[in-house]
């Protein structure tokens, strides 16, 4: 983004801090003797004058500079035990934190990016004046850490060295927030002034948590302004809204691909892991999904884990796709984490040696946490998100109160994970042949597909349709989720669009590194496949047969079945990876069920992405070509076969033109 004539850093105009020598001087008032020294090893101007605005805005009675020494981080860890924003477990280094019971998602109809007059923002998202911002950020934030302990650490979100890692600014007067930032990013304090100076900016994080309490969340608030890459947060408690090196970074990051480096990068809201295949070799893969969608437990299915959340993805000189993760940890949800589907997360949820922050399970009275789907017995009562419980608690609604919020995390460093590759500390990055996209789909696509081309492979991304989940408050039912990134897209849908087409259709990747790009969809009901009841038409762990198939096709090993929508597996593909991978019978009869195509289902899903996008402005033409061709040979099928097409009626037609 470039900055307006009237884009004003709000930050600046509430400090009155425009100088270096001025920043020096605050620093010389408001900071101890031991802040004072970390905070002069810092000399970037930029910097200094952010921090000190910061400080000037927000008035904390004390200032401290982490500087990611093990002395600092103990300290954090102590202060937010301190301040009750953590309560320590039997398990040693394992505490547990609650947000506001009316506070356990993204607080999405509270979030704003500040605009210019004609700024251009995403019709997805909400925006707010620079001059409407600026008032309400005067109200509430002016000397809101009156009382408090501002901390300030420096981050890179991505190794050290890497072409696409962002520097950033976390400035809070949260404990838990920056307990939480240390397990999550690489602290770079001491690298930060020469790795602002090699990307040529940095991102900005204020945040405070206010009087914590439930009268004030409706005023809460997370602004992002866009031209000085700044977030603010006031009143919250959950990470979403509050740990802003995560989303709010994610979204300048997203901002930086479509404007400054459209083509060459992009920022995506997808895990990345490595696939085992034949002969020794490692595949790696990255894939989309909106949160508590699935995207940790498919990470988790392959064998090399990088990251379950984000990935930086560029076009390197020898013709590939390189992906990096920009954190060093996982913020997972744990619901239906258990030791059938998800071994080397329980090994650290339950067994010592891992630091992990828990948030909103419930505790039991020996300090045990409890969380819906963990596969174990029970207890009858304990403490969870919202207070006492037992079994058989009811809200007012008279609705059951879940032992664990569907929203519950858990906080730990991805070193801790059986299956972590040490390639995600590389700036490097992994050369990336998979990319997939998936959503919680209960009665449309198969459970995997690949696109025939780049084009096809972008409207998969762009056509995603889920389930609301538990990670937006207050979002309810089944709607359109392009990419799995659309909350964090702040400019125009269709430029990010455009940067899509651009990064995979560029004459800059190599023929014989261009990547498979495919669906995932592992939430078919038998109700939506001629069955009962909503229960899923397979198994969790089948994931890593999907994966499995797709890291063969990438390498060419394996045919598919051509449709209209893209390729599907052929059964004895599926029936011996499944054998091999899983050691797992898989029928005919089921792979018919998942692999059929029910076309009135499919022709329903494109008419809703035609009308939707319609509505948008400068939409790529290539998105409707594609999906009005699909409409064509969908159309066809169900004119020679029916509504229902079996994977034998596909290969016929096939073989028919």
């Amino acid at each position: 983004m470039t900055k307006g004539k009237n884009s004003y850093d709000i930050a600046q105009v509430l400090g009155h801090i425009e100088t270096a020598d001025a920043a020096r001087d605050l620093f010389e008032t408001r900071l101890d003797a031991a802040n004072l020294a970390k905070i002069q090893q810092l000399k970037t101007p930029a910097i200094l004058i952010k921090i000190a605005n910061a400080i000037a805005m927000c008035d904390p009675s004390a200032v401290f500079v982490n500087a990611g020494t093990p002395q600092d981080r103990d300290w954090i860890k102590r202060h937010a035990l301190e301040k009750e924003e953590e309560k320590a477990l039997p398990m040693p280094d394992h505490t547990i934190h609650y947000d506001l019971k009316q506070e356990q998602g993204r607080i999405i109809d509270r979030t704003f990016y500040i605009i210019d007059p004609d700024e251009a923002v995403s019709s997805l998202a909400l925006k707010k004046l620079r001059s409407d911002a600026l008032e309400e950020i005067e109200r509430e934030m002016k000397t809101i850490m009156q009382g408090k302990t501002m901390i300030i650490g420096c981050y890179l979100r991505g190794p050290v060295g890497s072409p696409v890692s962002n520097p950033a600014l976390e400035i809070t007067s949260s404990a838990y927030v920056s307990h939480s930032a240390e397990i999550l990013y690489r602290n770079a304090y001491d690298q930060f002034d020469h790795e602002v100076a090699r990307q040529g900016h940095f991102y900005t994080n204020i945040h405070s948590e206010g009087l914590n309490r439930p009268e004030d969340l409706p005023n809460a608030r997370v602004f992002m302004d866009r031209s000085h890459r700044t977030t603010y947060s006031f009143k919250c408690t959950y990470a979403g809204n509050t740990l802003l090196l995560k989303k709010g970074n994610h979204r300048f990051s997203v901002d930086r691909s479509v404007y400054e480096k459209r083509g060459q990068e992009l920022a995506e809201h997808m895990f990345i892991t490595g696939i085992d295949g034949p002969g020794g070799r490692i595949t790696w893969v990255t894939g989309a999904a909106p949160s508590g969608c699935g995207k940790t437990t498919t990470a988790m299915a392959g064998n090399h884990f990088v990251g379950d959340d984000l990935a930086q993805m560029w076009i390197a000189e020898d013709g590939s796709i390189r992906s990096t993760n920009p954190e060093c940890g996982i913020f997972g949800i744990v619901e239906d984490v258990n030791w059938d589907g998800d071994p080397m997360l329980m090994h650290c949820l339950r067994e010592p040696g891992t630091e992990v922050i828990w948030s909103n399970v419930l505790i039991d009275d020996d300090g045990v946490p409890h969380w819906k789907g963990n596969g174990e017995t029970h207890p009858a009562k304990g403490i969870n998100f919202q207070g006492a419980w037992e079994e058989g608690l009811t809200d007012a609604d008279g609705k059951p109160v879940p032992i664990s919020h569907p929203n519950a995390r858990c906080t730990l460093a991805s070193t801790a994970l059986g299956n972590y590759s040490e390639r995600a500390e590389d700036g490097a990055g992994v050369e990336t042949r998979v990319i997939t996209y998936s959503g919680r789909d209960s009665n449309t696509m198969p459970p995997v597909w690949t696109a025939r081309n780049a084009e096809e492979g972008v409207v998969i991304g762009a056509c995603i349709v889920s389930a609301a989940t538990a990670t937006e408050v207050g979002a309810t039912g089944v709607k359109r989720a392009p990419w799995a990134n659309a909350p964090f897209i702040p400019g125009a849908l269709g430029d990010y669009m455009d940067a899509q087409f651009r990064f995979f259709g560029s004459d800059r990747i190599a023929a014989d590194k261009r990547p498979v790009m495919a669906g995932l969809n592992y939430f078919l009901t038998h109700q939506a496949r001629g069955g009962e009841g909503t229960k899923l038409l397979g198994e969790k762990r089948d994931v890593k047969v999907w994966l499995a198939w797709l890291e063969r096709r990438a390498h060419g090993e394996v045919e598919a079945i051509e449709t209209p929508i893209g390729y599907v597996p052929r059964y004895e593909d599926l029936k011996t990876l499944f054998s091999t991978i899983i050691d797992k019978a898989y029928p005919e009869s089921l792979y018919n069920q998942q692999f059929s195509l029910y076309i009135d289902n499919i022709l329903s899903r494109i008419e809703l992405q035609i009308e939707a996008y319609r509505k948008e402005e400068q939409i790529p033409v290539q998105l409707f070509k594609v999906l009005e061709t699909q409409q064509e040979g969908l159309t066809r099928l169900k004119n020679q076969f029916g509504p229902v097409v079996t994977p034998a009626e596909l290969i016929a037609a096939t073989a028919e033109r």
